[in-house]
């Protein structure tokens, strides 16, 4: 469960991405690399130092390049990085507008099992038949999606107990993906049928495009206070969502009474988030260490208009969310630590998931971890057990929507209880073996499915791709000074691709091993 630091509850990680940290000294690079299926990637990247002790200007293009492993499953991705700094002693401010642009061909359908076997590059995307019955492919099958980012943070240390933190982000988001559409109903885009030389006609092939253009503003402060005994922090993180979704036809053999640049479709969604919380850790001798974290977060989702399917779509949801969390370490010894936590956590559905279930839940997770960690020189040994107790999961389904993402559905109550070993082994000064796993089981208690109309109770069943053993090893030698070579390996176990447990689902083991020169 993901620190109330970061706003909106993580399920399974939070990722922290810092920018560079400021530099002293004035600096350039280019860097380039290749590898397989044409793919290429170059960046530029520059940095002025600090002018006048106080001042540094950074900047990063780069630019990335493939073919793709997939038939036709080609990208292209420019990107751009340029951020300001001013610094003191107590006091750093970064203005940061970074963003880009990619554009990649439609890879995201499946292909059955055949397929799979007789031609595993296969792309469905894009074919359609021309005059002499021949298959072709759209040569523009994209999708092609812009984002920029423009950030001020402001970081201040008062004295050595407080300091404050702000930050505020606009993002300006929009693009679409394009589609040759085969003897499309006439229907499907909102026009009449035509009567050409006497024939009526109810079908078109065509090119669509469907967009989404879309507004995003975050404001997060926080203050710290920090002595000898007690860190606490406590803040707000606020934000606004607005998003088009529109449609519109580019090119039609036949185009009824269409004009050009029509929307046969056009709604909003919006969102806003709002959030406070409060956490500390207290330490309250030299062995034991208390923690706690309360945060209360308030969303608010509501969409208008239609759809892409011609359908109205209209949500209105407001969702109210207290998450509690609370931990303690004890020092056994200056080697080993012992810790114990519980965390709760609540998660709002997504856009995709009131659109296949109007009637879809938020899902709740209260997280129990104990777990033991012990350090002797360069040798690290960590263990940690959890249980995570779900009401109304949103799991994968296994079916994915008519743009490639995955579906979700709620699954009543659920579970995970896991035991996750990793350990640091130095066999020499030269060689260290970085092993791990993670040993689950992920069960939903009670299944219901319906087959051939009657409603079946399926019992308890695997939870979607979720396999009940992950192990894996890095063998990690250093001959030299600057040069490294690095064998990781690693082990899934067999999975499901949805929750019936179907054994046209399953997914097989696998191993695979990457061999790293740095």
């Amino acid at each position: 469960v993901g620190t109330s630091t970061n706003g909106s509850g993580a399920f399974g990680a939070s990722i922290n991405i810092l920018t560079d940290a400021f530099s002293k000294e004035a600096s350039g690079e280019i860097s380039n690399s290749f590898g397989s299926f044409n793919s290429r990637k170059h960046t530029i990247k520059f940095s002025t130092g600090l002018m006048n002790d106080h001042f540094e200007i950074a900047g990063r293009l780069s630019n990335i390049e493939s073919d793709g492993y997939v038939d036709r499953a080609s990208s292209s991705l420019k990107s751009y990085f340029l951020q300001g700094s001013y610094v003191d002693e107590n006091t750093l401010i970064k203005a940061v507008t970074f963003g880009g642009n990619n554009v990649t061909y439609q890879s995201w359908f499946g292909i059955d099992a055949a397929t799979l076997r007789e031609d595993r590059t296969f792309n469905p995307a894009g074919a359609y038949e021309d005059e002499n019955g021949n298959q072709q492919f759209y040569d523009n099958e994209v999708d092609d999606y812009r984002q920029d980012h423009y950030q001020l943070h402001w970081n201040e240390r008062y004295n050595d107990n407080w300091s404050t933190n702000i930050g505020m982000n606009y993002t300006y988001g929009r693009g679409f993906y394009e589609q040759f559409r085969e003897d499309d109903d006439f229907s499907t885009y909102g026009l009449d049928p035509l009567v050409v030389d006497g024939q009526t006609l109810d079908e078109t092939d065509l090119v669509r495009r469907r967009w989404l253009d879309n507004d995003y503003y975050v404001f997060n402060a926080s203050a710290n206070y920090k002595t000898k005994d007690i860190d606490l922090i406590f803040g707000t993180s606020i934000s606004h969502y607005d998003g088009d979704h529109f449609g519109e036809v580019i090119w039609a053999r036949f185009a009824s009474q269409s004009n050009i640049r029509d929307r046969y479709y056009d709604g909003n969604g919006r969102k806003n988030d709002a959030s406070i919380f409060s956490k500390a850790t207290y330490k309250l001798n030299n062995r034991l260490q208390l923690y706690g974290d309360l945060q209360l977060r308030n969303v608010n989702y509501k969409t208008s208009g239609i759809n892409s399917d011609l359908g109205e779509f209209l949500v209105d949801e407001n969702f109210t969310f207290f998450n509690p969390k609370a931990g303690v370490t004890f020092e056994y010894d200056n080697n080993n630590d012992l810790y114990v936590s519980y965390a709760r956590a609540n998660r709002e559905p997504n856009r995709n998931d009131f659109e296949s279930n109007p009637d879809i839940k938020p899902e709740q997770l209260n997280d129990f971890e104990l777990g033991w960690r012990h350090k002797k020189g360069n040798f690290t040994f960590n263990v940690n057990s959890y249980l995570m107790l779900y009401n109304e999961q949103l799991v994968l389904s296994g079916e994915i929507n008519d743009v490639g993402a995955p579906l979700r559905t709620n699954s009543g109550d659920s579970y995970r209880l896991g035991l996750e070993l990793e350990a640091v082994i130095p066999v020499t000064s030269q060689l260290t073996l970085q092993p791990n796993l993670a040993l689950s089981s992920n069960k939903n208690r009670e299944t219901l499915r319906s087959f051939d109309g009657e409603l079946q109770n399926l019992g308890s069943t695997d939870i979607a791709f979720s396999p009940n053993l992950v192990a894996a090893n890095a063998i990690v030698y250093a001959p030299v000074k600057n040069f490294q070579v690095s064998l990781l390996s690693k082990f899934v176990g067999e999975q499901f691709m949805s929750n019936t447990e179907a054994q046209s689902s399953k997914l097989a083991s696998y191993f695979l091993n990457d061999l790293n020169l740095i």
